[in-house]
């Protein structure tokens, strides 16, 4: 089973960000937002590419997955159910589905990691996102990208547990 991975950039700058994403070893980095434009230095679209660039990591932008205006309006009012109903419906139309399909394709094949702004997960389209295509292909790892160290150990014990290894050994 393949990991699908997600970030967000609130509360982090573009070095540790990077550092997240290389300690667990990205290899795509999907951006799926609507506007992908920051005022945080690093994370406009040309920029964050070239950074990704930089340190190896794909930079993909999958702008039909990003939120849609009036999703968006509803998160930032608090109207979370408004918002999850407007995404999902979102999601059916046809574009989205190619951009859902593109990216289940490329996940399957390269270790991916969708990305926003918002750091918490939960408040987020990515994790819409990734619930409507992890079924049984994929497990979902929510990452946090203020404090990469957190993950230094995370490629030797993910490679240790993949070659049959029990977690606690």
């Amino acid at each position: 089973m393949r990991t699908i991975y997600t970030i967000g950039y609130e509360g982090t700058d573009i070095d540790r960000f990077a550092a997240t994403l290389l300690a667990v070893g990205i290899e795509v980095l999907v951006d799926v937002r609507a506007i992908p434009l920051s005022r945080k230095p690093g994370f406009s679209k040309k920029r964050l590419a070239n950074r990704m660039e930089l340190e190896g990591i794909a930079y993909l932008h999958l702008v039909d997955l990003g939120d849609p205006k009036p999703g968006r309006t509803a998160a930032r009012e608090g109207r979370y159910d408004d918002f999850v109903r407007i995404y999902q419906a979102h999601l059916k139309q046809p574009e989205p589905t190619l951009s859902l399909e593109r990216l289940r394709m490329l996940a399957g094949s390269k270790q991916s990691c969708l990305m926003c702004f918002e750091r918490d997960p939960r408040v987020c389209h990515r994790s819409l996102i990734v619930d409507s295509i992890t079924h049984d292909d994929f497990a979902k790892f929510d990452l946090y990208g203020d404090l990469p160290r957190r993950y230094d150990d995370f490629q030797r014990t993910s490679r240790y547990i993949s070659k049959g290894h029990a977690a606690a050994e």
